[in-house]
């Protein structure tokens, strides 16, 4: 597939062909899946994703913060083939390879923290959250967890005891795993406790500390504090600069180990490798994911090497770290090097932002826009004093775009979320920006 320079819709979306597969897919496929829009993708290069139809889209979510370093780059398709020439598949839990031992050294010169490292690999993010549980568990000999309200961790039964971010994908599966914590995130926008930023003082971990560590847990009973530096499915909410430093210091001050979750927010999105570098946090456990292998299924967590001191078979797998997907990931490393990826997302964020913010002045729809790099949330209401979520202008908002050819993703209850792959150019951006506004004019009438 060629670079295109704009979307290109040739039949409104979904076209026949598509209709087709969707019409097999229902019958065949499990109905928990939610989908954003009725896309069958057949082809991607770069920001590029072509339908079965032959209509071409600019991708402004990138599979969910998966393809940071484009659709099909070249090097991770040529590492994917040497490995492929060489080796298939030797199980770690019984053997050694060679790629995880080169990525691991790897990683660690780009990850926070003086301190030595370990990691262990999975294939999800969802799986690096259960190892983060257990790890936590092994070495702290503690029970209680803290999560935080609006929290996204995946669907395993351990990380869907800390997912917060509605009923439904906790709907019926109770009794979830026992000794988790929630307290509120500083969604400032939206601030439960109806205070106002900066005068509130960061009541939410004022609230962590006065009322849930005296009176529903003892920190010396709590293991860790599972937290993502900025929440994504939640609606992507950057909280204040001071959020995480202190919450770090409260993890330290009681022995409570700092879980990071990076699995939306790692490899570059936010203008760092990890988020939590924007503020100088280095956490003793990080769980990583989604851009890992640029699509592949890859994750891990990764902890203080005297945190994971755990005896063999407390935790192992099968298909974690297969050689093929490693390799895919070390080509990803190589390239947000290379090419700068890091600069190009704070760079790109930042005026995606500004234009954002420009829009916004038009358009009372808007309630907030809010980011960091190329991770931005854009919250629609129905009016800007009362901030009533429009919903149902999100949904079709979303559907508007993608029948003219942008690719939108929502979170929360009425946002948006942002993350194009981190190769966006600034015409391209235009471009999708573009067809973003006229959309919304639509959806307001």
């Amino acid at each position: 597939m060629v670079n295109y320079s704009k979307p290109k819709i040739k039949v409104t979306p979904p076209g026949p062909l598509a209709r087709k597969i969707i019409e097999r897919d229902v019958e065949n496929l499990s109905p928990s899946l939610t989908r954003s829009a009725p896309l069958v993708g057949v082809e991607t290069e770069g920001v590029w994703i072509k339908d079965i139809d032959g209509n071409i889209f600019l991708d402004f979510g990138s599979g969910i913060a998966v393809a940071n370093v484009g659709h099909r780059h070249p090097e991770v398709i040529e590492a994917v083939k040497n490995q492929i020439d060489k080796c298939d598949h030797v199980n770690s839990c019984d053997y050694y390879t060679v790629p995880q031992v080169e990525y691991a050294e790897e990683l660690f010169k780009m990850m926070p923290g003086s301190f030595k490292k370990r990691i262990f690999f999975t294939n999800s993010g969802t799986e690096a959250v259960e190892c983060a549980i257990k790890v936590a568990k092994w070495h702290s000999r503690r029970y209680y967890f803290i999560g935080f309200i609006g929290g996204f961790h995946g669907r395993t039964m351990g990380s869907l005891s800390f997912t917060t971010t509605g009923i439904s994908p906790r709907k019926y599966y109770s009794p979830l795993m026992p000794g988790v914590i929630h307290v509120p995130y500083p969604y400032c926008y939206r601030c439960i406790f109806k205070q106002t930023y900066p005068e509130c003082n960061l009541y939410c971990l004022e609230y962590l500390e006065e009322t849930v560590f005296q009176k529903i847990v003892n920190p010396e009973e709590t293991a860790g504090i599972l937290v993502e530096p900025i929440q994504g499915a939640g609606g992507y909410i950057v909280p204040p600069n001071e959020f995480l430093p202190r919450l770090a210091k409260i993890c330290k001050k009681n022995g409570i180990l700092l879980i990071d979750d990076e699995v939306q927010t790692g490899f570059g999105r936010t203008g760092k490798m990890w988020a939590c570098e924007n503020w100088n946090v280095a956490p003793e456990i990080m769980c990583i994911s989604k851009a890992m292998a640029s699509g592949l299924p890859c994750g891990a967590c990764v902890t203080k090497k005297t945190t994971m001191n755990w005896l063999p078979s407390s935790h192992e797998n099968t298909l974690g770290g297969n050689p093929i997907v490693i390799a895919a990931a070390l080509a990803v490393l190589r390239i947000i090097r290379k090419e700068k990826l890091l600069e190009n997302a704070r760079q790109m964020g930042k005026y995606l932002l500004k234009r954002l913010q420009e829009i916004q002045e038009s358009h009372e729809i808007i309630g907030d826009v809010r980011g960091k790099g190329l991770m931005v949330g854009i919250e629609l209401v129905k009016d800007r004093k009362k901030k009533t979520p429009a919903i149902e202008q999100r949904n079709n908002l979303i559907e508007e775009a993608f029948r003219k050819g942008v690719l939108l993703l929502g979170a929360g209850k009425s946002s948006l979320r942002l993350a194009p792959p981190l190769v966006i150019e600034k015409q391209q951006i235009e471009v999708g920006l573009e067809i973003f506004e006229e959309s919304l004019k639509i959806i307001e009438k």
